[in-house]
């Protein structure tokens, strides 16, 4: 095992950039659908290093063992404990609650209203989630437009708009009215430029930089561009002469000290600093949203199990069992190379727990899993 990586937390917000990361949830391994402290708890490590809460988004398994019912209850207690902290936080609403498949465009628009009514009566700022039922409903940008522009001007606050890639989630593919990136991208702008005032930014996850790096060139002024690209966050967070992007990444959950250590850098001019924050979270990153890219949830619950904190590696829906052996224990090396635990004997003595299990009994040596 390596040494960890000595990270000062301060909860002061960054200067130069906004960022959140996109939290997961504790499952209860005891019947229940959440364990609600630990769960609370992670929000808490995150604002305490000075991120922003990215809640009920993606890593959170919406669509993915995370139903309507629990995750209004996720959001109303995340936005309490916003408030008591002091800390940013946005959440995402978005149309689970109706049936898988196709549906009327009034009745997603509906869908929409009644979880942004939740998002807005905890305090948050909404992100408009990419919707599986619009993505299955809607047969042309004009019917987005249609459903986006019933739900933008309703809004108390500007809105986060969320174009998530088909890696993610392959039932979006052809979102925002067109397979054709670039008539995507085109519809998009054209309803951020209709609405404007009630766009705060897009969360752009493609995962691929030159095309985001495209369209922030591109967007109105004032509205922010939240990096998604768990790929190559560090060039697009740190930007050039024609500007930057926010970030609203899941891979900043695992990787917060490590983050917040690199955007303190950033305020303070020094690049060195930056990079040698950041470059060594990039493995990592890249191995942790591998292809099939939708279980990356499965990897970051490890590695806050690993990390102690939580007490089990057990998730919701049984998503555990999503990755496999060879996969998790590189996610280990990769974490211990980049100084990511916080207590390695701990990391270690759960890593060997966990390989015992899996029938694997070499154990770990000084260059990790064995």
């Amino acid at each position: 095992m390596g040494e960890p990586r000595v990270f000062a937390a301060s909860a002061a917000p960054f200067a130069s950039r906004v960022a959140y990361a996109a939290a997961h949830v504790v499952a209860d391994p005891f019947g229940g659908t959440l364990d609600w402290d630990a769960t609370l708890a992670f929000r808490r490590h995150l604002w305490a290093h000075g991120l922003g809460v990215a809640e009920a988004m993606d890593t959170a398994q919406r669509g993915m063992g995370l139903d309507w019912a629990v995750t209004r209850e996720l959001i109303a207690r995340s936005g309490r404990e916003a408030r008591a902290a002091g800390g940013r936080i946005v959440c995402g609403a978005g149309t689970d609650q109706l049936p898988p498949g196709p549906a009327p465009l009034d009745a997603i628009a509906a869908a929409y209203e009644e979880q942004l009514a939740v998002v807005e009566d905890a305090g948050a700022v909404p992100v408009l989630m990419a919707s599986r039922q619009l993505a299955a409903s809607a047969r042309t940008p004009g019917d987005y437009a249609a459903v986006y522009g019933r739900l933008l001007p309703q809004l108390r606050r500007p809105a986060v708009l969320h174009w998530l890639g088909p890696m993610f989630d392959p039932a979006l593919e052809g979102y925002w009215g067109s397979a054709d990136l670039d008539a995507a991208a085109a519809a998009l702008l054209d309803l951020i430029g209709a609405h404007a005032s009630k766009v705060d930014g897009v969360k752009i996850s493609l995962l691929d930089a030159g095309r985001e790096i495209d369209l922030r060139r591109r967007l109105p002024g004032g509205v922010r561009l939240y990096t998604g690209d768990d790929f190559n966050y560090p060039e697009l967070i740190r930007g050039d002469a024609s500007g930057h992007s926010d970030a609203l990444l899941g891979v900043f959950d695992p990787i917060a000290p490590a983050a917040a250590a690199a955007l303190r850098a950033l305020d303070a001019g020094d690049a060195a600093g930056y990079e040698d924050a950041f470059a060594p979270t990039l493995p990592l990153a890249r191995h942790l949203f591998e292809t099939p890219t939708f279980y990356y949830k499965t990897g970051v619950v490890f590695l806050a199990w690993l990390a102690g904190h939580q007490r089990h590696f057990r998730m919701v829906g049984g998503l555990e069992s999503a990755r496999s052996v060879p996969h998790l224990a590189r996610l280990f090396e990769l974490a211990d190379a980049a100084g990511l635990f916080p207590d390695p004997e701990l990391a270690a003595g759960r890593m060997r727990a966990w390989l015992t299990v899996q029938g694997i009994e070499q154990g770990i040596g000084r260059g990790g899993a064995a």
